[in-house]
């Protein structure tokens, strides 16, 4: 074989590796009733935001041209950000084109050689390899351990100490204990940076997360939003001070260096903002869902974590990677469209179903979810002894 059919053979064979550990991934169309995306208040198909869409399209360009540097920065763009920072309770805000961008771009841009980062070891992806590509030493301490926090604090230093969590935990539903953080954060000099991806929308007054719920703005140093869950349509942006901004504008690798978001998703978020402003009872809505949901799964027998619109169930006593499949198929053929959730998004043996409460889900399909899964996890259980048993 020539050098490009060897490389191809062993990209075969590594995908062959990977399906028979029971994780390949392939794309699908969705069908059936979503229990599994982002779109949280349903504002992706919102009759409101697509109106706005078009009106904007008639005045702007097809694309950004650009760098927001170069010829990429537009009206639309400054008044939007001026928008998301009085959203987000801050003094400004800058617009990346997603979340992970966002991440990535804030801590390599605020992070030196010498800083210490302290880090949850269920962050996302975009924090864990943000943190990656900054000279810093990073301190990964177990899930929402606040004596592991408060040890790294106390440990000395030669710089600064920056905490960073997630306000909702997107794979375990579970809410990080903000207050006790800031108050951490505070006693020993730290800055706090906190991922609002999902809890944008969801929680406050104002529906931009639990920092504004819980009143700690100015204990905060950054903290990260997303425009592609709750919002509807995409993008994400970083909330702080107008310093903060100046720095991102002039240090972050993934702001300077990307063409700019498409000049109409500006109008997308603004509608999305509108509605959120306007009908509180949508969010107000998905978190009595989730309570009835999770009322309904305690009554089968079932008890996932986390108290948020995110419901991790596990898949069975074994939580392998072939029984969240098996879950995932005996679902779909129900006409429920949740997806299995495997290594390296959670941690080996805790493969899931990720169930999001979505605003737009009628109660009897959401309790006809719930007899599903419990129907099937008993089948995925009976399977897994009957497995063992044979050996």
């Amino acid at each position: 074989m020539n050098p490009r059919e060897q490389f191809e053979a062993s990209l075969a064979a590594a995908l062959a590796q990977v399906q028979s550990a029971g994780l390949l991934r392939q794309m699908r169309l969705p069908r059936g009733i979503d229990l599994v995306s982002n779109d949280y208040l349903g504002l992706a198909d919102h009759p409101y935001i697509k109106e706005r869409m078009r009106e904007a399209i008639a005045d702007l360009p097809a694309g950004a041209g650009g760098s927001r540097l170069l010829r990429g920065h537009h009206r639309v763009f400054e008044h939007l950000e001026s928008r998301l920072a009085a959203f987000s309770g801050s003094e400004a805000a800058l617009l990346f084109g997603s979340g992970y961008a966002a991440n990535i771009g804030l801590l390599q841009a605020i992070v030196s050689e010498g800083d210490v980062i302290i880090s949850d070891e269920r962050n996302h992806a975009s924090l864990i390899d943000g943190i990656r590509l900054t000279k810093a030493h990073a301190i990964v301490y177990p899930h929402q351990d606040l004596n592991a926090v408060q040890a790294a604090l106390q440990a000395p230093r030669k710089r600064r100490a920056i905490v960073v969590t997630e306000s909702v935990f997107s794979m375990d539903g579970d809410l990080a204990p903000l207050a006790e953080m800031a108050t951490l954060a505070d006693r020993y000099d730290a800055l706090l940076v906190v991922d609002e991806a999902h809890a944008t929308g969801l929680y406050g007054s104002r529906g931009s997360g639990r920092v504004e719920e819980l009143g700690l703005r100015d204990h905060v140093t950054a903290t990260m939003h997303t425009g592609g869950k709750s919002l509807g349509s995409g993008g994400a942006w970083v909330a702080g001070s107008s310093v903060l901004r100046d720095v991102l504008v002039n240090k972050s690798r993934t702001f300077i260096f990307s063409t700019a978001p498409l000049p109409v998703l500006a109008a997308a978020l603004d509608a999305g903002l509108d509605v959120v402003q306007r009908e509180p009872e949508r969010r107000v809505e998905v978190h009595r869902k989730a309570v009835m949901v999770r009322q309904a799964l305690a009554a089968s027998n079932i008890h996932p974590g986390g108290t948020s619109p995110i419901i991790p169930i596990i898949a069975g006593r074994s939580g392998s990677n072939n029984a969240a499949l098996a879950l995932q198929s005996g679902l779909q053929a129900a006409g429920l469209d949740v997806r299995a959730i495997r290594p390296p998004s959670v941690a080996p043996g805790s493969a899931r179903l990720r169930v999001t409460i979505r605003y737009p889900i009628k109660d009897e399909d959401l309790l006809r979810f719930v007899r599903e899964v419990a129907r099937l996890l008993q089948q995925v259980d009976r399977s897994a002894f009957s497995v063992v048993s044979s050996h």
